[in-house]
C-alpha cells in the first residue's frame, strides 16, 4: 500500500520539562501527518469524513527537542467503511514510536457509518 511521509521538527511545545516529547503529543503529530496526507490526496469530502474509532501507541525510543523526524503513514487494511492506518515516527530511519489507528468513514450530517467513496480507495 502507498505511504505518506511527513517531516517534522520537535519544538519546545512538544516536550516536557526534561526536553522529551510528551506522550500525548505523538497523537497530535500523527493527526497532523494524516491531515497532510488526506489533503494532498484530496481525501476531503463535504458529505462525510473519517473519525477515530480505535487508537494504540507504542513508544520505543524517546524523541527530544530539535529532533528532525519523519512520520510515515500507511493504510494496513481498508474495508468498506473503515481503514487501519499505521504511523511510524522515524528519526534517521530508526523507528522510535508507532501509532496505530482505525478510522471509520461517517456521514457529516448523521455521523452514521458510510462506505468509503470508491474514488478514494486508490489513495490508500
Amino acid at each position: 500500500m502507498k505511504s505518506h511521509k511527513f517531516p517534522f521538527t520537535i519544538a519546545f511545545a512538544d516536550t516536557d520539562a526534561a526536553g522529551i516529547v510528551y506522550h500525548a503529543r505523538f497523537i497530535e503529530i500523527a493527526e497532523r501527518a494524516r491531515m497532510d496526507w488526506f489533503k494532498k490526496e484530496m481525501l476531503i469530502h463535504s458529505d462525510g469524513g473519517f473519525i477515530i474509532k480505535k487508537l494504540s501507541a507504542k513508544y520505543d525510543i524517546p524523541l527530544t527537542l530539535m529532533d528532525e523526524i519523519v512520520v510515515e503513514s500507511c493504510a494496513t487494511h481498508v474495508g468498506a467503511a473503515s481503514a487501519d492506518i499505521e504511523q511510524k515516527f522515524l528519526r534517521n530511519g530508526t523507528v522510535c514510536a508507532i501509532v496505530n489507528i482505525r478510522v471509520a468513514y461517517v456521514g457529516i450530517k448523521d455521523l452514521k457509518p458510510k462506505r468509503i467513496p470508491a474514488e478514494w480507495l486508490k489513495h490508500f
